[in-house]
């Protein structure tokens, strides 16, 4: 329906929400252990009045604490080994005191404090999707401020043409992007009010009372001048979504459909509308595009250098990275890409531009050495992408083959070891593996949603039993098990690539499922020492850096599921809304199961935003109750798997409700009945 940021209030929210947190502060109000509220509404005047009182330094950490921030911004040694000291964090006041004393004392408060607010900046505009959208209904006031906003409120519209393959946008080693000669500078809030308000072209360029607004007859105007028409055009073409019914019906019909590329907005430019089209993607045989390797170089780059910062400088012998179709397409190749950049070799193309081979970067041009890598296929990549496929197998081939020593080149390393056991040359060589021909998805997903697991194992060795068949030249879906527990057996870097800001980790089943029990079935077959670590990278940042995992999970949860302003928006959508809801609850016990995700504070969160609260409950129970009972159920789940360990009185809360959801669906009513004190229950 649009975007918003997190951090905004509702009269700014411009559409598409940024960030986490509400008018409450961090999340709405940050939500204590045990369903209670921890250092809340904190009155200064009132601290340090008197001996004894909490200080504002110690309310601080209690409340980083009670946020679970900590994890994204640790405090310094010294301070956590005082907290452990004074009785560790469950002593409450007293040890946060403790930890507050330390780091007055050693002059530590402002670094730390400016590294927090560093993080609730990333966290208060952060882009989130608001809402369901309704088929056929055009973007509101709010709305259409949003997708204009967040699409030239960072300078990308000085870029030129988003839709472009071509490498306009130098990626930098450090995973920053940037166009070259064209300096940096907001687009002109006054110009936007009057786009929003239907003003006619001419009218907008004649305007210049706005200091922001470039002189005429520079380069920086030209550029402007191209930005208000894309702007304006972008609203008109925003407003035709009213076509996507009758589009539905063309095609319901057996009529022809006008086509369209399909693709996100932000990150492909004004090229994807309207919708309401028969939408295509691009040639299989032009992956990656020049910015996509660009990108994809700097990702790889920057997933090394942190696997050697958490690994004593060791690089990986072997990284998965997983190729999915649709973020295929919309990045154009930014995960084939970072395969190639990990083995070190780059697309060679013909004239007319289309990628014939994958060429090997001589190791002393590449100067570290070739990373062996698992290339995990989605249903749909495998089949829309054979072309690809064929390239990557080629690629190993040659580069298990060249004569390189094994020290520079674990491919060859691998392959070697992989022969010495008695493996076929395909077997040795085999490293793109998906599920059997005709068939898609790691069945790990659900399991989960039926809770048909008992061991976390289980879902780890459901996945590699659904992986386990290699694609190449000489073989479509060849059983080799073998071969993809040994490369299991080096890999301790995992790579997963988001392609749009609308559906991230904890949306949709599927990244658990596959990236999420990817991680434990390596981590299971290497001894469970936890060494198998995760990256994400988000094709839809302007910077092509990754993040840990752990730490997008917790972006994610803040900004979405524990900020009241994306639940109100959701539930506000009825029975698909908390079918939305629902489902991200499911995938937290996927997230726990599989990668150990197990904070407290998520849980803690969820219960009192979704079950204990009245108001929410009963919007929930009328709009959907079965989704209800999901969400109630998951909690209860959680605690039953040893996920999560909430105060006697939230678990008691949470059996009676979930008691008294299934007492009302059975007899057909959404009203959830609250027995008095002096009846007897059961």
């Amino acid at each position: 329906e649009g975007l918003k940021g997190a951090g905004e209030s509702e009269e700014a929210a411009n559409g598409f929400s940024t960030g986490g947190g509400g008018s409450g502060g961090l999340g709405g109000g940050v939500g204590g252990v045990g369903g209670g509220k921890v250092a809340q509404a904190v009155d200064s005047s009132k601290l340090d009045a008197l001996e004894g009182a909490p200080t504002t330094e110690g309310a601080l950490l209690q409340t980083v604490f009670a946020a679970g921030l900590d994890k994204d911004c640790p405090l310094p040694e010294g301070a956590m080994a005082a907290i452990e000291a004074a009785g560790g964090v469950g002593e409450g006041e007293k040890a946060m005191e403790a930890g507050a004393a330390y780091m007055a004392k050693e002059d530590l408060l402002a670094g730390y404090c400016e590294n927090l607010k560093v993080y609730l900046a990333e966290l208060e505009m952060r882009l989130f999707s608001s809402g369901l959208h309704v088929l056929g209904r055009a973007p509101s006031d709010e709305s259409m401020r949003a997708y204009l906003t967040a699409y030239f409120e960072d300078g990308s519209w000085q870029q030129g043409d988003k839709s472009s393959t071509d490498a306009t946008i130098e990626v930098q080693g450090d995973g920053a992007s940037e166009k070259v000669d064209v300096a940096e500078m907001p687009f002109p809030e006054s110009v936007l009010a009057m786009i929003l308000q239907a003003t006619p072209e001419p009218d907008v360029l004649m305007f210049k009372d706005d200091p922001a607004i470039p002189v005429q007859g520079t380069k920086e105007y030209s550029v402007y001048q191209k930005a208000v028409r894309e702007a304006i055009n972008i609203r008109s073409l925003l407003l035709r979504n009213t076509e996507e019914l009758d589009g539905v019906v063309r095609a319901l019909n057996g009529e022809f459909v006008p086509p369209a590329p399909g693709g996100d907005l932000l990150r492909d430019g004004s090229g994807v509308l309207p919708t309401g089209r028969n939408i295509h993607a691009l040639d299989p045989y032009r992956l990656p595009s020049k910015v996509a390797m660009s990108r994809g170089r700097a990702a790889a780059g920057l997933t090394l250098e942190m696997h050697k910062k958490d690994n004593e400088g060791e690089l990986p012998e072997t990284v998965a990275v997983n190729l999915w179709g649709l973020e295929a397409i919309k990045t154009r190749g930014e995960s084939v890409a970072i395969v190639l950049a990990l083995i070190g070799a780059e697309p060679v193309m013909e004239a007319t531009g289309r990628v014939v081979r994958y060429e090997l970067i001589p190791l002393e041009e590449l100067g570290r050495p070739r990373v062996d890598v698992l290339a995990s296929l989605s249903g749909i990549f495998r089949d829309s992408f054979a072309n690809v496929v064929e390239l990557l197998d080629d690629l190993f081939v040659r580069a298990a083959q060249v004569d390189e020593p094994i020290e520079m080149n674990y491919i060859r390393k691998h392959f070697l070891e992989l022969q010495a056991e008695g493996e076929s040359v395909e077997a040795s060589t085999a490293r793109i593996f998906s599920n059997p021909p005709g068939e898609f998805g790691s069945m790990v997903n659900e399991r989960v949603s039926d809770g048909s697991w008992e061991d976390e194992g289980e879902l780890g060795e459901t996945w590699a039993s659904r992986n386990s068949f290699s694609f190449g030249r000489e073989g479509k879906g060849v059983p080799r098990r073998k071969t993809l527990d040994a490369l299991m057996k080096t890999t301790t870097q995992v790579v997963q690539c988001i392609d749009s800001v609308e559906y991230g980790l904890t949306d949709i089943q599927e990244y658990y499922a596959n990236t999420g029990a990817m991680v434990r079935a390596m981590d299971d077959i290497q001894g469970g020492a936890g060494k198998v670590q995760a990256t994400v990278v988000e094709g839809f940042a302007r910077e092509a850096r990754p993040k840990k995992l752990n730490d997008v999970l917790r972006l994610e949860y803040r900004s979405k599921l524990l900020n009241p302003k994306w639940a109100d928006e959701m539930v506000s959508q009825g029975s698909g809304g908390a079918f939305e809801v629902s489902q991200r609850m499911t995938a937290m016990i996927g997230w726990g199961a599989t990668t150990k995700f197990k904070e407290k504070w998520v849980f803690d969160q969820s219960a009192e935003t979704y079950a204990l609260d009245p108001v929410m409950a009963k919007r929930l129970m009328d709009a959907n109750p079965e989704a209800f009972k999901n969400i109630v159920g998951r909690l209860l789940e959680a605690t039953n798997r040893g996920m999560w360990e909430p105060s006697p009185d939230v678990l008691a809360q949470l059996q009676d409700l979930y008691s008294d959801i299934d007492d009302a669906i059975e007899v057909g009513t959404s009203t959830i009945r609250r027995p008095t004190k002096d009846e007897d229950r059961k």
